[in-house]
């Protein structure tokens, strides 16, 4: 069964740190586009960042642009997102995408990020 697995999520203080992760199982990642999204209590998911298939392009929302960074490891078929200087706006749960188009895409089962004093 194809699986993306998000970890790293949890209670941080405002201006702190996380690092999250997505390990893909039965399928090969270097294949597709990677991202993260997140969704806040009320509210729509959101794009926060992409890394094309190579890694060699990202693109990141406005509102972290500056503060995360997204990178894959194809070798351990993972993608991360490094977050710093964290804030309460961040709190949300955080989704793991891949997309190669045709419609193959799949999506992780999400982590919460918690951002609070």
């Amino acid at each position: 069964q194809v699986q993306l697995v998000e970890s790293g999520g949890g209670l941080v203080q405002p201006g702190g740190s996380l690092r999250l992760s997505c390990a893909a199982s039965r399928f090969i990642v270097s294949s597709y586009a990677m991202s993260w999204y997140r969704q806040a209590p009320g509210k729509g998911r959101e794009l926060v960042a992409t890394v094309t298939r190579a890694g060699t392009s990202t693109n990141y929302a406005d509102s972290v642009k500056g503060r995360f960074t997204i990178s894959r490891d194809n070798a351990k078929n993972t993608v991360y997102l490094e977050m710093n200087s964290l804030k309460p706006e961040d709190t949300a749960v955080y989704y793991c995408y891949a997309d190669r188009g045709g419609g193959f895409n799949y999506w992780g089962q999400g982590t919460q990020v918690t951002v609070s004093s």
